[in-house]
């Protein structure tokens, strides 16, 4: 047990204090005793003598008045209480074919639309992040529990230009390292690879893509979900459009663009992760909801002065019942 004002402790140097005064109050009472005969014994309200028994309600008081300054110094007991916790980090494709509008608005939107109802449902125990990915990618926003800017973050985001699933998975994977890793190492190492950890560092990490998975530049995203399952983050990847796709006109060209299913079933498979597919925003809102987030039971300090004063009064309380029942009177 520890405390937040242990200062507050110098204050149990009054029991001793309040012991001798009934001490010394007993030793009067037993001098008067031996002056006036049995006339001056402790007597219930029936006259039956109560012997050991006249003693219990000063220890009551005693104890409870004890329990109370204890609390005064707020005492913390460390205790394993389960709760969901870990780093999620959002990594939105904000290449030019999300600007399709298969998914209404657009795909962009619709995807930016459900996480951010994701993010307000988190509890603070979780970390979000955000990241966008076209021909490179760039971290937007650390993970941390701010929700307010997170969401910033998130409606920031608009369509650029070509698409490199690997390049966000590297910078997602990044991101989570940044928490443990000092940032420079990190961030200005010019190296593809994100840097080197034992297996299962992350086990608590989670990267969940927002892509329409047509991949055309490099790292292998393959490669780069195989060192992410090393580490032990899982990818959940979420397939943005309709296998049949769309035709995207823009600066008077015209592009088909569809989904990539299999690509990004295969990153989800490698990291024990999940692939869901989204053609609407419904069914976006819905995949969020089942995102598997990890239950940790882990030891925690928490304060139990509303304990320990419930206690330190209730042992008043019996004390002061036990008083009237056997004196007719509170001390």
């Amino acid at each position: 047990m520890s405390f937040i004002w242990p200062v507050m402790l110098v204050s149990l140097l009054l029991l001793p204090l309040f012991a001798w005064q009934y001490l010394r109050g007993q030793r009067r009472r037993r001098q008067i005793a031996a002056s006036y005969g049995g006339f001056g014994l402790a007597q219930a309200a029936g006259g039956a003598r109560l012997g050991a028994r006249r003693h219990v309600p000063p220890a009551l008081f005693l104890l409870g008045l004890g329990v109370l300054l204890v609390a005064l110094a707020r005492p913390q007991a460390v205790l394993s209480l389960p709760r969901i916790e870990g780093t999620v980090i959002l990594a939105f494709d904000v290449s030019g074919s999300m600007a399709a509008d298969d998914i209404k608005p657009t795909r962009m939107e619709a995807a930016k639309t459900a996480a951010r109802a994701f993010v307000e449902r988190q509890p603070r125990s979780v970390q979000v992040g955000v990241v966008a990915f076209s021909d490179g990618g760039l971290a937007v926003q650390p993970p941390t529990n701010d929700q307010a800017a997170i969401v910033a973050a998130i409606n920031r985001l608009a369509p650029q230009r070509g698409t490199s699933l690997g390049q966000g998975m590297i910078v997602a994977i990044k991101a989570i390292q940044a928490l443990s890793q000092p940032a420079e190492r990190l961030y200005t190492n010019r190296t593809p690879t994100p840097t080197a950890v034992p297996p299962g560092t992350y086990t608590s990490a989670t990267i969940v893509m927002l892509t329409d998975g047509e991949n055309n530049q490099a790292p292998n995203p393959l490669e780069v979900a195989r060192a992410a399952a090393e580490m032990g983050i899982r990818i959940y990847t979420i397939g943005v459009g309709s296998p049949a796709g769309t035709t995207l006109r823009a600066n008077g060209f015209s592009v088909h663009t569809q989904l990539d299913a299999e690509l990004l079933q295969q990153i989800a498979q490698r990291t024990e992760g999940a692939y869901y597919n989204a053609e609407s925003q419904q069914e976006l809102q819905s995949i969020y909801d089942n995102l598997d987030l990890q239950m940790v039971i882990r030891p925690e300090p928490v304060e139990i002065t509303a304990a320990l004063a419930a206690a330190g009064i209730l042992a008043l309380l019996l004390g002061a019942v036990c008083s009237m029942l056997w004196f007719g009177r509170v001390p």
